[in-house]
């Protein structure tokens, strides 16, 4: 099965990165949507289906946190599951987030294999 993921980050240069890294790590992929800020993030969730979010924490207009919120806050999107991906490690940052919904957490910079275990471990894909 290819899944359908949204890369919410304000770099053009790391949405592509890490489109790369997926793409790199053989997990199956079959769309990829990109947003430079929470709020272009849940515009797309509103009109285009994905299996999993990667999202970013500092963005302009919309960061991380409050598109955190938003996200468990729409009784239509809250079910998608969103993966953190950021430079910050700090144990606070990360509980924090995980307590306002994000289902993983993976700092940069990390290996192909670490990004597509933890988009499987979130999907619940079965391991080969």
């Amino acid at each position: 099965m290819a899944y359908r993921v949204l890369i919410a980050d304000d770099s053009p240069v790391m949405r592509a990165f890490v489109k790369r890294v997926i793409l790199l790590s053989g997990f199956e992929l079959s769309e990829c949507f990109e947003a430079s800020n929470g709020e272009e993030a849940l515009e797309t969730l509103r009109s285009e289906w994905v299996d999993a979010i990667l999202t970013d924490i500092n963005m302009p207009v919309v960061d991380g946190e409050e598109f955190l919120r938003r996200l468990a806050a729409d009784d239509m999107l809250k079910t998608i599951p969103a993966i953190v991906v950021s430079t910050d490690a700090t144990r606070n940052r990360i509980e924090r987030l995980l307590a306002l919904g994000a289902r993983g957490y993976v700092t940069k910079p990390f290996v192909p294999e670490t990004l597509r275990a933890e988009l499987e471990r979130t999907l619940g894909v079965p391991c080969e």
